[in-house]
This record gives structure tokens, sequence and C-alpha cells, in this order.
């Protein structure tokens, strides 16, 4: 069996995850085949280390991981943190002036570096209900005492790809602003992305962009699309991502990774899908 791809590169929420962040027993066995046919499976996620951890130890998996957008990679197997990049808090707190000077308050929640990194939720920001474990601080100021990996933002009005367009015009050549999903706008480093986590990754792994396929469904996993051979959306995914994907897939909810996982490993062969 041959498989023309030496790294899979695969989003969390909305792509290898269905709504109930299960990874279903097609999409598992699509992904062992493709990993005894030589490729290595990577996670690519904006979720931080913390949130991403028990999701990794119930897939058994224990390779790298590309965590909080890129800022974080991860060894599952060691439960040891490899690299991390920190976001400057005086720069994200004038960034946030910027953007509140431009579309009113928002709320705010905060990602913290680390293994044990806690996500602090602050007045107003609402939370999504599942197993994601957060920390409510009545004082905002509170998520600035020690180093952060990314600023999570909402707006009372603005919708997410509002929020972001605005917030990308104030502060655009301070900080990245991403849509990562529904209800998800963040604040990062500047020149970060999922396509830099991932190139570190792969650095450490021995494989290059050109031996890559990537799954994702949001704005988010753009340059990751860009920087991988090819770049496969889910039927979920926003319009923005379909756009500049190879290929479109079937849902999250219906093994979109898996279809196209098996249609390799029968044909042994990939469109060529040059950048």
């Amino acid at each position: 069996m041959t498989f023309p791809f030496k790294l899979v590169a695969t989003d969390l929420d909305g792509t290898l995850l269905r709504g109930d962040e299960t990874v279903s027993e097609r999409t598992r066995e699509a992904l062992a085949a493709a990993t005894s046919a030589g490729a290595a499976h990577i996670v690519v996620t904006g979720r931080s280390v913390p949130w991403t951890r028990h999701i990794l130890d119930d897939l058994g998996y224990d390779g790298l991981a590309v965590c909080g957008q890129g800022a974080q990679v991860y060894h599952a197997g060691e439960h040891k943190l490899l690299t991390s990049l920190t976001l400057d808090r005086q720069l994200a707190g004038l960034a946030l002036s910027k953007v509140e000077a431009e579309v009113g308050p928002l709320a705010l929640a905060a990602s913290r570096d680390g293994l044990e990194g806690e996500v602090l939720v602050g007045p107003g920001y609402q939370v999504h209900e599942g197993r994601l474990p957060y920390v409510f601080v009545e004082d905002a100021s509170e998520m600035w005492a020690a180093p952060l990996n990314k600023v999570y933002l909402q707006h009372p009005e603005l919708d997410d790809d509002a929020l972001a367009t605005a917030a990308r015009a104030a502060v655009g050549n301070l900080v990245d602003v991403v849509m990562a999903g529904p209800g998800v706008v963040e604040i990062l480093p500047l020149g970060l992305s999922k396509a830099t986590g991932l190139s570190l990754a792969a650095r450490r792994l021995g494989v290059k962009a050109v031996d890559t396929i990537a799954f994702g469904d949001m704005p988010n996993d753009i340059p990751m699309f860009g920087w991988a051979r090819h770049g496969v959306a889910m039927a979920n995914a926003h319009d923005t991502l379909k756009a500049v994907a190879h290929e479109i897939t079937a849902s999250n909810e219906h093994d979109g990774i898996a279809v196209v996982l098996e249609e390799l490993l029968r044909t042994g062969s990939a469109a060529a899908t040059p950048h």
C-alpha cells in the first residue's frame, strides 16, 4: 500500500472532531492506515495544550501536536512542551485599546502559557458549554498577571467576521487577529499562524511542505493551506477557507477526513497541487 504524503495535518474542532468532541471509528481507522503506510499524523489546533491533551490521550496519540494557533509544539507521548511563544502583554493591551476605540467595549478571555495554563474568562464573555475548563475572573486585570499565548475577544453586537475585520484593520501592524471558530476571535503575536508551528514540527519530523496534506474548516487554517502541498476543506468550512482549498470533502460529522484518506490509500496518488 502506497500513500502519496508523508504528513497528514488535521485541525481539531469542526475537522477531526465531531460536534460531541469524539473522533469516529472510521476516521481513526483511516488515520491508522495512513500512518501504517508511512505517513505521520499531526494535530494542528487553535486550542492551547491544556484544552488539547485529553483528546490526544483518548486517541492514543503520542506524536507531536501544534497547539495555540502555532504558538506551542507539544510532544504528546512525553507530555512535554517543546516550543512556546508568548504574546507581549503590553503590546496586547495597546492593541485592545485601539480596537475598543473603533468598536466600543469588548468582553475578554485569555489563555495562559504553559502545560497547565488556565483560560481566564472576564465579565461578559460568553463561554461555549462543554468539557473545557476555565476560570472566571471578576477583575479583567487579573488576566495580565502571567504570560499569555492569546487573548479572546467578543463584541455585544458585531458578529465574528465583522469583529475580526474591524480588529485587523485597527491593529494589524501590532498583532495578528484570527477567527478560529464560532464566537472565537483571537489576538496572537504578530506573524504567528498554524503554518509557523506546523513548519517547526515538520522540521523535527524531517518532512517538508511538499510532503503534507492538511485538513481544516476555519479562516485560521488558511496559512496552513498556504504552506501544505494540498489543502482539504470540510463541507462545513468557512467560505474563505473553501475559496483557497484544493479540495472540499464531506463534513466533520460525515467522516470527511476518512473519505479523502481512503481514496488516497486506494489510488496511491494525489492530484498535482503546486502553489
